[in-house]
């Protein structure tokens, strides 16, 4: 079972109030499992939002921030835990750390890159943790479409593309985190 889980979502609240609601669907599901968050520490948008539910289900939030962005106050001061490190670079490695799976929520593109580069560094085997975009209304359509463009131009395995595992609910997301039994291919076998 996993116990902490990476969350990569958006400093802005996108066009779509549902992305709010769901997030903090998510922040109270995860709460009420005993599953801890670690996020980027931030206070503004889908963010904030996390840290807020979180909070108000009574769960355990960790953020992970740069100095800088503490020194711009975006740093959201009800997180149980806030771990200031150096660098953007620095922030992801202390959140890969820190958890046992990662999902990506709505968010742009450090959020794309964010899951992304935890994909990546499943598929080149040095970790096997699971890779979870939600796919909340459709929001990570088209990226799953160009993934599949990868597939079809063979920059990529199919077992590959496989293994970034895709939830359109909640629900969905806790299923995949209480039966992780996800088939892991190493890039290069």
């Amino acid at each position: 079972m996993v116990k902490s889980v990476g969350i990569f979502c958006g400093s802005s609240s996108g066009k779509d109030p549902f992305f709010e609601e769901t997030t903090a669907q998510i922040a109270k599901l995860l709460s009420e499992k005993n599953i801890r968050m670690v996020y980027g520490g931030g206070a503004v948008g889908l963010m904030g939002k996390l840290t807020d539910a979180t909070i108000q289900a009574k769960g355990y939030i960790i953020g992970v921030i740069p100095e800088r962005l503490v020194d711009m106050e975006l740093a959201h001061p009800g997180a149980n835990e806030m771990i200031v490190v150096d660098s953007m670079h620095t922030r992801k490695v202390k959140i890969a750390e820190l958890s046992d799976a990662f999902i990506a929520l709505p968010g742009g593109m450090g959020t794309i890159e964010e899951i992304t580069e935890m994909f990546t560094l499943t598929q080149l085997g040095y970790f096997n943790k699971p890779c979870i975009l939600y796919n909340v209304n459709g929001y990570y359509d088209k990226f799953i479409e160009f993934m599949e463009h990868m597939v079809a131009n063979k920059f990529m395995k199919q077992a590959h593309k496989d293994m970034m595992l895709i939830a359109t609910t909640p629900q969905a997301i806790i299923e995949i985190l209480e039966n992780n039994d996800i088939e892991y291919v190493p890039k290069w076998q």
